[in-house]
């Protein structure tokens, strides 16, 4: 599809690539979102919790629904999720804000967690939502980590349910291992040493429970995201290394193969993104996937004002480009 030409114009410093991803991480007042926790219970024995808003309310659904996946260590109470939600049940839409596993407050069951390129849980999440609820129309948005994971869930299958009608992408890596050698630089010090803080401490609660695949010995060995993909994501989900892990979960390879309209909103000025998150000439060859890269925004950071961002209006725009006007119960 063509590459869209973005409409978005930072202000004052939030032209700074930093300065838009930490305020909007860290300063940006959270919008208010009624929501409601469901739990799913997995075919595996674990679970994941999912926070529910309405456009109207629970006994009068929407016939649209959009499910929201948050990025890396982040959950469905984060600013952009909350900020999102709330324009989206404005808009006429009810929202499912999924939490990964283990990230909704409570650990998860299993020695395994969740990753980049992990599809299961939201393939069975939609699953569910098929043959529980009566939504004739059904769309994905993904920020960062969710991202990847949304476009990777629909490159890989060969049929989509019918009722999946399109996505966005927002700040996303497409392949892994350019945005670990971005992460690593001097630069987003500040950022990965919050993630694997985060990670740490994740491995630290679960550890107790794993004895005989974690230890104090092997945390000691983690002080990098790199160190983390070896020691737990790659040894927990099957993959030989973090590199193994890397090319295999990278949506990049799949993107060519997505049967429904997908927007990919990646800042230009977005330093967790190597060069292969704006590939340009694949996306002019592809029927399906559309590619807008503003000039600014950072990392989930497309400041219009605290009350709607640039990254929000995109959404409600593509989204209504691609569903149907239905009518409610």
């Amino acid at each position: 599809m063509p590459i869209i030409i973005s409409k978005y114009k930072a202000k004052g410093p939030f032209k700074s690539g930093h300065f838009s991803t930490i305020y909007s991480a860290k300063l940006r007042p959270i919008p208010r979102l009624k929501q409601i926790r469901k739990r799913l219970e997995l075919e595996d024995g674990d679970f994941i919790d999912v926070d529910w808003s309405y456009h109207v309310s629970e006994i009068k659904p929407s016939k649209k629904l959009v499910i929201l996946l948050h990025g890396l260590e982040g959950n469905a109470q984060r600013s952009y999720i909350k900020g999102q939600g709330s324009i989206l049940n404005k808009n006429g839409w009810d929202v499912a804000s999924m939490n990964h596993r283990g990230c909704s407050g409570e650990e998860n069951r299993l020695y395994l967690s969740y990753h980049s390129g992990r599809t299961e849980d939201l393939a069975e999440f939609i699953t569910h939502i098929i043959t529980t609820y009566k939504y004739d129309e059904i769309s994905l948005v993904g920020y960062s980590l969710g991202g990847n994971v949304l476009l990777k869930y629909l490159g890989e299958r060969d049929e989509l349910p019918k009722q999946l009608k399109s996505g966005v992408a927002i700040s996303t890596p497409l392949h892994l291992r350019g945005a670990l050698e971005q992460l690593i630089k001097r630069e987003n010090f500040v950022y990965s040493q919050t993630f694997i803080n985060d990670l740490r401490r994740k491995y630290k609660r679960k550890m107790s429970n794993f004895p005989e695949s974690m230890n104090p010995e092997e945390l000691k060995k983690i002080g990098t995201l790199l160190d983390f993909d070896h020691l737990y994501t790659a040894k927990a989900h099957g993959f030989k290394d973090a590199y193994d892990y890397y090319e295999k979960s990278s949506s990049i390879h799949v993107l060519e193969n997505i049967k429904v309209p997908v927007l990919i909103l990646n800042a230009e000025n977005d330093s967790f993104l190597s060069p292969e998150s704006y590939p340009f000439q694949l996306i002019k060859k592809l029927d399906n996937v559309f590619l807008e890269v503003p000039r600014h925004g950072g990392h989930v950071g497309f400041h219009e004002t605290n009350g709607i961002y640039y990254s929000e209006r995109r959404v409600i725009e593509f989204l209504s480009d691609f569903t149907s006007e239905i009518a409610e119960n």
